[in-house]
């Protein structure tokens, strides 16, 4: 540990991306235009190594806080679940529960940054969390996580929890939010990395959209994680009109999105719409593109096992798919 920090002590942070005078994007472009390929596409995957030449420590974007700051392994103070909340009516108070949550998941970051346990799991302050998915039948089996099957609640629910988790300073978050599972999905649970699920477009923007729109457009949510299913026969996390369309150009979201774990390998294992050449034979080179344009910051979460994502990135930047 004492190593690893003489080695943070002495990297190069004579550059702009450690200027906090500058704004986060040009601090972004600047290390984003220093970091080789491989580096880039390290960064995408949940646990994101160190780049010591840079001082930048490791870090898991990986953590929950559905009831409070879950799984970690410092004592902290458990809520009522999702679905026990919502029966309240009662946003004040899940803003409040919110709030807490994130002082606690400040502590227990700071702790980490002590201890040098950035790289583990449920040790950092990015949360994916709320799922704002709409759960209208029991078998689902997650329905306890969810705010229930009214659209205008949930979606007034889900702010209040956003707004209470990453506080309203102007310029720092107090922790970061995250609305998941985008979109059109509510079970079953067995199927969901092979469903492909149609609506009708009423059904779509009146029922499971709503809640998503909110976060977005008036809470400000730092982040949207995409469902593992496909809706009309593509990918929800490679799909055009949810990630692009809605997502980015109706609704200007400006956050990092995140696959759901996994979600990026059924690209080529479950799902699998109509075959068209590029990553994987089937993804379209325009599909592609999003994740360093668009889409940008999907993050294929757990594909730190999964190697040939990483291997179809690394061998295919001359095919004009990045």
């Amino acid at each position: 540990m004492m190593a690893g920090s003489a080695v943070f002590a002495q990297a190069n942070k004579n550059i702009p991306f450690w200027d906090t005078n500058l704004t986060f994007q040009q601090r972004a472009d600047d290390i984003v235009g220093r970091l080789t390929l491989d580096e880039k596409v390290a960064q995408m995957l949940h646990a994101a190594p160190a780049i010591p030449r840079f001082g930048i420590p490791a870090y898991n974007w990986w953590n929950e806080a559905l009831h409070g700051v879950a799984r970690t392994p410092f004592p902290v103070t458990s809520f009522p679940q999702a679905i026990g909340m919502a029966a309240t009516w009662d946003t004040a108070s899940l803003k409040m529960m919110a709030h807490y949550t994130a002082l606690e998941g400040r502590a227990i970051q700071n702790k980490a940054i002590a201890l040098g346990r950035t790289h583990e799991e449920y040790l950092g302050l990015t949360y994916w969390t709320p799922n704002i998915n709409i759960f209208r039948d029991p078998r689902w089996g997650r329905g306890q996580e969810t705010y229930g099957e009214d659209p205008f609640l949930t979606a007034a629910l889900g702010t209040a929890f956003v707004q209470g988790l990453q506080g309203d300073d102007p310029k720092y978050l107090k922790a970061a939010a995250c609305a998941k599972h985008f979109a059109v999905h509510s079970g079953p649970e067995l199927t969901r990395h092979s469903d492909n699920f149609n609506t009708s477009d009423y059904d779509l923007w009146d029922t499971y959209l709503p809640a998503f729109r909110a976060l977005v457009t008036k809470a400000g949510v730092a982040g949207v994680m995409c469902a593992y299913n496909a809706y009309r026969t593509q990918p929800c996390c490679a799909n055009d009109l949810l990630m692009n369309d809605i997502l980015r150009k109706q609704w200007n979201f400006t956050g990092y999105a995140v696959s759901d774990c996994w979600a990026v390998a059924d690209f080529s294992v479950t799902t699998k719409p109509t075959p068209t050449p590029c990553i994987r034979r089937w993804m379209p080179c325009s599909t592609a593109r999003t994740w360093s344009a668009g889409t940008r910051r999907i993050n294929p979460a757990r594909c730190g096992k999964t190697v040939w994502f990483r291997k179809q990135i690394w061998m295919r930047p001359s095919a004009g798919c990045l």
